[in-house]
């Protein structure tokens, strides 16, 4: 199962570092991303990450903003949230998808396991 952590509530231009963990079962060779869905909206793609860490990819809101890693030592994926801005809140998933990486990027709506969502909020 993949458990995400580190939400809360910030202000903007605060930063925020969330993690995914990964237990029960190994993840290897799986793109792993970021999601988030704000009330009344549809969930959307923040990042990805492949298996080794060589390839990332983010969502447009988001870039020259957030950063994604992973240490596959501890199964973890992380997201690092700076400049936050309101309308960055939302529950954020982690996901791991086990399609190839042009695929990922292709679609990343689809991976094969989400994680329960952490709340970030960001008051103005």
């Amino acid at each position: 199962q993949l458990q995400a952590s580190g939400g809360g509530l910030v202000q903007a231009g605060d930063s925020l570092r969330l993690s995914c963990a990964a237990s029960g079962r190994t993840f290897l060779g799986y793109a792993m991303g970021w999601f988030r869905q704000a009330p009344g909206k549809e969930r959307e793609f923040v990042a990805a990450i492949n298996w080794s860490g060589s390839s990332i990819y983010f969502a447009d809101s988001v870039k020259g903003r957030f950063t994604i890693s992973g240490d596959n030592a501890k199964n973890t994926v992380y997201l690092q949230m700076t400049s936050l801005k309101p309308e960055d809140t939302a529950v954020y998933y982690c996901a791991a998808d086990g399609r190839p990486w042009y695929s990922v990027i292709a679609s990343p709506i689809k991976p094969d396991y989400w994680g329960q969502g952490t709340q970030v909020t960001v008051s103005s």
